[in-house]
């Protein structure tokens, strides 16, 4: 039996200014394989709606990223799930950096969508949320109708570029990484606000919480034999071939990391995307131009 893994729980009370996020914390604490740590996650709408959208979110952030879409979505008459990945936001944190893996974090996202029995999922994704949603309809593939995706790719032993390699230089150089300023610097002109730059901040009250943070970019398979390689190679031959839902893209075009040229490549191995919706002012956090994003998918998908 493995030894119980040690973590931190960030307080309560770091979360207690969040007024343009009005959605009560849901927690589990029995994810098979996960004993002991704390998941959270957002969880609003008819629990017997006919569609569920799945929210993923990426480094360094968590479902408070996902508030200008989840209220479109509701509307839509559609359920909202937005979990956070341990190590991030609500969810409880490991301190031990070995700890985190691309399968760790994988494998909780499989057992959470088990655990609550989630169908006709549309899968919602940026960045992390991206690189590791895309490979979750290898094992359930039924559980999944359509798809929502936004700067992210399927890495398969090959860096996205330049934007990433300095990104992941300096996230190894910073052991306490400012994350709300990361945020606001690549989210200019989206209209946040100050309490939005306490909520990113919220969950890490110093950088013992930051762990799963410094991890996640030196996990990103980009070079080859890396943990996750081969589950790329198999998702994107998922997408390519066997995908029959309906696809919707969108893509922040100031984005310097995972921008136009990686999303131009994405598209290409989905199966019938249709063109982008391009934001011409969005960057790497484009749920930050959410709304309109959300809109037009909902649209698109003729859904409400």
């Amino acid at each position: 039996m493995s030894p119980p893994i040690e973590f931190l729980r960030t307080p309560d009370e770091r979360f207690a200014v969040l007024p343009g996020f009005p959605h009560a914390p849901n927690y589990l604490e029995d994810l098979e394989g996960y004993d002991g740590l704390r998941t959270h996650y957002v969880d609003e709408g008819p629990a017997d709606a006919e569609n569920v959208f799945l929210c993923l979110h990426g480094e360094p952030t968590w479902a408070y990223l996902y508030r200008k879409m989840i209220p479109i979505f509701l509307d839509a008459g559609a359920r909202v799930v937005a979990p956070d990945h341990f190590g991030f936001g609500r969810s409880d944190k490991p301190v031990d950096d070995a700890v985190y893996s691309f399968d760790f974090h994988r494998n909780a996202l499989l057992r959470f969508i088990e655990r609550l029995d989630l169908q006709h999922i549309t899968l919602v994704c940026q960045d992390w949320g991206g690189i590791l949603g895309l490979t979750l309809p290898l094992e359930m593939s039924e559980r999944f109708d359509r798809l929502l995706v936004m700067n992210t790719a399927l890495p398969v032993g090959k860096s996205p570029g330049q934007g990433f390699d300095g990104w992941k230089s300096f996230a190894g150089l910073c052991r306490d990484l400012p994350v709300s300023a990361l945020i606001a610097l690549t989210s200019a002109g989206s209209h946040m606000s100050p309490f939005d730059i306490l909520a990113y901040q919220a969950p890490f009250p110093d950088e013992r919480y930051q762990a799963g943070v410094r991890r996640f970019p030196q996990l990103v398979p980009v070079e080859p034999g890396m943990e996750g390689v081969e589950l790329c190679q198999r998702a994107r031959k998922f997408w390519a071939d066997d995908w029959s839902g309906q696809s919707f893209m969108a893509v922040g075009m100031k984005d310097v990391v995972l921008g136009p040229d990686v999303m131009a490549e994405l598209r290409s191995t989905i199966k019938g995307c249709p063109p982008p919706m391009e934001i011409e002012e969005g960057n790497h956090f484009v749920q930050e131009w959410g709304e309109p994003i959300a809109r037009a998918a909902v649209k698109a998908f003729g859904i409400g």
